[in-house]
């Protein structure tokens, strides 16, 4: 199963599974239905890191990558790639960090990072990895995943201004590029506060 264009529409009000993606858009070479998300393995980690270096151009995410591998916190089934007759050509990673308030520290997930080899961007690649990464953190029981990033990609997946629902990071980034979303409704009602990420991230910087 993998979730539809609208499950995540309203910041996780609907969570209706559809069992094709994007079903609507068969045939109009935007999806090759061939491509599959898989979670990583140890033959991917040169394709990852040429990937994310050609994306990015440079190797933060690379180190990044890396260093979450090692961590004691790291899951995974949260580190997929999308396969394309036998190649590599996508990878997306979810990692463990906190919400951290007087009252409490609250579990979350970031979205980070996210890269598609140039050769197939602006083909569904992207989208099919983020809609798969929400259903397998939906699965394995997550609530709340943020991310920094374009502010005219993520809100398609639901995800809102992160600072208008209370949340805060502790270095400078724009409001627009800070954002979260619930997988399930209500779970920042009574969560807000920092935003904590584990030393992978400070390494990477």
């Amino acid at each position: 199963m993998i979730f539809s264009r609208n499950t995540f529409k309203n910041n996780g009000v609907r969570h209706k599974k559809i069992s094709t993606f994007y079903k609507k858009n068969a045939g109009s070479g935007l999806i090759n239905f061939l491509m599959i998300i898989r979670p990583e393995k140890k033959k991917d980690y040169k394709a990852i890191q040429e990937i994310n270096e050609l994306a990015f151009g440079g190797r933060a995410e690379v180190v990044l990558i890396e260093a979450l591998r090692k961590s004691d916190s790291f899951i995974p089934e949260l580190c997929l790639v999308a396969v394309q007759k036998g190649e590599v050509i996508g990878h997306i990673l979810f990692s463990p960090i906190v919400i951290k308030s007087k009252e409490r520290v609250v579990s979350a997930l970031a979205l980070a990072p996210m890269a598609v080899h140039p050769k197939f961007q602006n083909k569904g690649v992207g989208s099919k990895l983020v809609y798969q990464g929400l259903e397998d953190c939906q699965r394995l029981g997550h609530k709340i995943i943020v991310v920094i990033g374009h502010p005219e990609y993520y809100p398609r997946f639901g995800f809102l201004p992160a600072r208008a629902k209370g949340l805060d990071v502790a270095f400078p980034v724009p409001d627009e590029a800070f954002m979260v979303l619930e997988l399930v409704p209500g779970s920042l009602d009574v969560t807000q506060g920092e935003i904590i990420y584990p030393p992978a991230f400070q390494e990477a910087s």
